[in-house]
């Protein structure tokens, strides 16, 4: 898996290509703890370019939102594809994230 940066302003986006399976976890938690910290919790991750989550990518995105929630703040994801609605939708944690259509409007909701 890549795993893009970009720099919007003060917000950190964060873009997974391929799938997001166990292996490449440990990867993907370190580089969204960084750009939380850095940012001071202004970060987003773009799945648009994701088409599946497996269960430690859930788990994964789930420990993100636990850490941002310590501090009042809520992960925020956008471009979501229909195969990740429909798993956030099945385990009930759609509720759980922000969700965007895509970058420059999850961007914005930090104003």
């Amino acid at each position: 898996m890549e795993i893009r940066e970009q720099q919007h302003g003060a917000v950190k986006g964060i873009t997974p290509k391929g799938p997001l399976c166990t292996q490449d976890v440990p990867e993907f938690q370190r580089l969204v703890q960084n750009a939380i910290a850095a940012t001071m919790g202004r970060c987003v991750i773009d799945l648009s370019e994701t088409p599946y989550v497996d269960s430690q990518g859930l788990e994964s995105l789930l420990t993100l939102s636990e850490l941002l929630a310590d501090s009042g703040r809520t992960l925020k994801l956008c471009g979501l594809c229909e195969t990740v609605k429909e798993i956030l939708d099945l385990t009930d944690l759609a509720a759980t994230f922000e969700q965007y259509e895509d970058m420059n409007s999850a961007v914005r909701s930090f104003l």
